[in-house]
């Protein structure tokens, strides 16, 4: 069987198109790769970049797409939404086929260790890559994102895994390693108040939030659902708060069940949950799953289901969701 690796950097950029576009162009550049998906975000300042291919060739193309993004983007002219580090935000390497987890943490230290040396970029290893507990978790490298990074570096604990302690302002950082398939999965409300986005993450992410007992001590009390990152974020071109959430493991918890969480807690708040969207792909699986929650038929063929899922979520909300665009397996 053919090794298939995918790869789903992140680059701090959404809305110079010019600048997307050769990001995209570099990866396409690379034989033995092919360019799934690109899909930049305004509000975010953010583009999330899909391809796939076998591991060396993976790999060059993640490698030459970090350089282009390290030549056109200068984070001190960055803001957006999202939270980020540096120009290259993150570059997770995933097996899809043939390919074992370690082989991919193998490619993000090869990764890592070139793009610090000939890049010049600190280098930070995350998920499955991990050399160090504490980094496990993307969101603790990002603390104090790009405009605390510099401060960072000064504390040996933050040590970079690849790359000398000293800032890059124009590159900032980047995060690298491997993981199992992610879903970016965002669920849309009837309110223009991002506070009410951020409190609902707060009740469903895994990690949950920190209160203070009666004695004030803080202690940490977790959120509904497991396998659940979550923010609230506030999408100005369509004037909506939105839950932003990342799936690291649908199996645990599958679409629907994130959506139909947020719509009861938003309910609670009284608001309604409006659609939701999913930035980047998604597997078939996955969406096989939400067909079955709410379909009422055993017998639904393949196809029908993923029309209920797409139906149910309101996936074409925002921007029409195309199963063939949007599925990895259709685009593989």
């Amino acid at each position: 069987m053919k090794k298939l690796i995918e790869c789903v950097p992140n680059f701090s950029e959404g809305r110079d198109l010019k600048t997307v576009n050769a990001i995209a162009d570099s990866i396409r550049a690379v034989a033995g790769v092919k360019l799934l998906s690109v899909e930049p975000d305004k509000d975010y300042n953010r583009s999330v970049v899909t391809f796939v291919g076998e591991p060396e060739a993976v790999q060059e193309a993640a490698f030459q797409s970090m350089k282009t993004a390290a030549q056109l983007i200068d984070m001190t002219k960055h803001k957006g939404e999202h939270p980020r580090i540096g120009a290259t935000d993150v570059v997770p390497f995933i097996p899809v086929s043939g390919a074992t987890m370690e082989e991919c943490v193998q490619i993000a230290n090869a990764f890592g260790k070139r793009a610090a040396d000939e890049l010049h970029i600190p280098i930070y290893l995350y998920e499955e890559a991990a050399k160090i507990p504490e980094r496990k978790n993307l969101s603790t490298i990002r603390k104090g994102e790009y405009e605390g990074l510099a401060e960072k570096l000064k504390d040996p604990a933050w040590k970079p895994d690849f790359g000398t302690a000293t800032s890059n302002p124009q590159s900032g950082a980047t995060v690298t390693g491997a993981r199992f398939f992610l879903i970016a999965y965002n669920v849309n409300l009837s309110t223009n108040n991002k506070d009410y986005a951020h409190e609902i993450a707060l009740r469903i992410r895994e990690s949950g939030r920190s209160i203070k007992n009666t004695t004030g001590v803080s202690i940490k009390v977790p959120g509904t659902l497991q396998a659940v990152k979550a923010m609230g974020v506030l999408l100005e071109r369509h004037d909506i708060a939105q839950v932003s959430i990342n799936l690291t493991n649908y199996h645990i918890t599958p679409p629907h069940v994130a959506y139909e969480e947020v719509r009861k807690e938003a309910q609670k708040l009284g608001i309604n949950v409006t659609g939701s969207e999913v930035v980047g792909l998604i597997p078939k699986e996955a969406m096989l799953l939400v067909g079955k929650f709410y379909s009422d038929r055993t017998n639904a063929s393949e196809d029908r289901l993923i029309e209920k899922a797409i139906e149910a979520l309101r996936l074409s909300q925002l921007e029409p969701f195309d199963p063939k665009k949007k599925i990895i397996e259709y685009l593989i």
